[in-house]
């Protein structure tokens, strides 16, 4: 295993590329991968929702984890996405996975909690309990919200942290709620000042705009969107807590999120010429206006475009 004792610094929620004809663009993929490569970014998320994981059939998903596996052949941890609203269609997939190749390959799963069905704190503990006794792999949290109408109280997430034992480390927040990040921190840091021998539960940012706050309060990493196109700059962010560069980005950091993830990354991608802005319905393509903005706020910050 090449997960991190401490799961920190910058991880890439990767994007999946696409051609204007709609399929799958392993040539951008492989630029892609090899941007973050070269930038030493710490770690990359695979099939998150920032991949568009939901609007993929299964061979496609299979094609896209062998070329990340055969390419990104380093030492830094790989994440898969996991998750859903159906707790034992979850663990049966988990389990069938636990024979493949990839067992090897893949380093911790990204769970997001449930989404569309809204259940209370005790159904999501039990949901991610369920997971962490199904997954070959350790499991990290993924509170978004925004995207799925519940949800997680610290309390929820350190108690699963504590139970599982190990089997759960960590949690990307990304409930754009400051307040609940300091208190996901201090309580965990509550925990292991009289449980010294638990193991670490990390805390990943998982808002852009939040990132150099939240390292500031104390959290171990970012898991960013934006670092798709500025992989290099968002790791002296992360590890150099170079507030100057969120500074930078944050006018197009909320221009990403205007019509949608990954409506806006990819939108940048395009006008950086490194894939295009194909994204599969129900999401459409940035409108003009949002690919206007952006392209002044890329402009603006230096970029040079075309």
């Amino acid at each position: 295993m090449r997960i991190m004792e401490k799961l920190k610094g910058l991880g890439t929620a990767l994007i999946t590329p696409f051609s204007e004809e709609g399929g799958i663009d392993y040539i951008a993929l492989g630029r892609l991968l090899r941007m973050q490569r070269d930038a030493e970014v710490d770690f990359i998320v695979v099939l998150g929702t920032t991949g568009e994981k939901a609007t993929l059939d299964e061979k496609e998903i299979e094609s896209i984890q062998d070329n990340i596996i055969a390419y990104y052949n380093t030492q830094k941890p790989l994440v898969l996405g996991f998750g859903g609203y159906n707790t034992a269609d979850i663990c049966k997939k988990l389990h069938e996975l636990a024979y493949s190749p990839l067992e090897h390959c893949i380093d911790a799963i990204l769970s997001v909690c449930p989404y569309y069905v809204k259940p209370t704190q005790e159904g999501l503990y039990q949901h991610f309990m369920e997971i962490h006794h199904h997954s070959p792999w350790p499991t990290i949290l993924y509170n978004v919200p925004g995207r799925t109408g519940v949800n997680m109280l610290p309390e929820t997430a350190m108690r699963l942290w504590q139970d599982a034992e190990g089997g759960i480390i960590g949690i990307k927040e990304a409930s754009g709620n400051m307040e609940q990040i300091k208190k996901l921190i201090r309580l965990r840091d509550e925990y292991m000042a009289s449980h010294p021998e638990a193991p670490y539960f990390s805390i990943l940012c998982g808002d852009d705009g939040l990132a150099a706050e939240a390292m500031a309060a104390g959290a171990d990493g970012l898991i960013s969107v934006a670092s798709n196109a500025f992989p290099k700059d968002f790791m002296r962010l992360i590890h150099n807590q170079d507030v100057a560069i969120q500074d930078k980005y944050a006018d197009l950091i909320k221009l990403l999120f205007a019509e949608g993830n990954p409506v806006g990354i990819k939108a940048v991608l395009a006008e950086l010429g490194i894939t295009t802005d194909q994204v599969r319905l129900p999401l459409v393509p940035a409108s003009p206006d949002l690919h206007q903005q952006i392209k002044a706020e890329l402009l603006h910050i230096g970029f040079r475009l075309g």
